[in-house]
């Protein structure tokens, strides 16, 4: 089975004063199959935030490959890369990142609008889905974090992509809440045969996943299998 994403000796350098002086990522190699819950474990400044932007063609490595969905990112473009993030790949940022002036509803449809797709229909499930039915109407500032995470989640998976990447997806919530949450997106990915990469320094997140990659510096170095947590 060829894997959903492959990344081969990937480096993302940063520059300072017009000074290279900082790698995120240091020769990452990583590769994911189709419908896998995976936890890429790691300390804040692992690289695990970059990995998951360039996954998303959100960022561009200074070298290496990847190829999401069967094509490399490089050779799509920066269109192509975008209309592959649009229709294929969900993402879930750490701080939700929900349109203020849009309410509930909205903003997970433009998900869909910028698909290309007209239909309401998916969004009104999608919200349904993650416990939101009757706050479509509402605005983000009116929501608790638990409700802004899982409109963010209905956002990620309305389009029901091949992919979701998810940065700290608990990070902002308490442990029930957080509990909650993972439970709702392990399982909804898993019904779907959706591959789930989630980015986190959580040992909770782990216990939801077929698999753990630890990141260190800026590299993958140690692989387990789930639902084991680390020490």
């Amino acid at each position: 089975m060829r894997p959903i994403i492959r990344v081969v000796d990937l480096w993302k350098i940063y520059s300072k004063n017009g000074q290279e002086n900082m790698a995120a990522l240091r020769g990452t190699n990583l590769e994911i199959k189709p419908g896998e819950v995976v936890a890429l474990y790691g300390k804040s400044g692992s690289g695990k935030t970059t990995l998951l932007n360039i996954l998303a063609g959100i960022d561009r490595p200074n070298r290496g490959r990847v190829e999401v969905d069967g094509q490399d990112l490089e050779a799509l473009g920066e269109e192509g890369r975008t209309q592959l993030r649009r229709r294929r790949i969900g993402f879930i940022f750490q701080f939700f990142n929900l349109l203020p002036t849009l309410t509930v509803f909205e903003n997970v449809f433009l998900s869909l609008e910028l698909a290309g797709k007209t239909n309401h229909e998916p969004a009104h499930k999608a919200l349904q889905a993650v416990g939101l039915e009757g706050k479509e109407g509402r605005f983000p500032h009116e929501l608790s974090g638990g409700e802004q995470q899982r409109v963010a989640i209905a956002r990620a998976i309305v389009k029901e992509p091949a992919i979701i990447l998810a940065d700290e997806p608990t990070g902002n919530l308490d442990t029930q809440t957080g509990d909650q949450i993972l439970t709702l997106l392990s399982n909804r990915c898993r019904q779907f045969g959706t591959s789930l990469i989630m980015a986190t320094h959580s040992p909770m997140t782990c216990r939801f996943s077929d698999r753990m990659l630890r990141m260190v510096d800026g590299q993958v170095v140690e692989e387990t299998a789930g639902p084991e947590t680390p020490s």
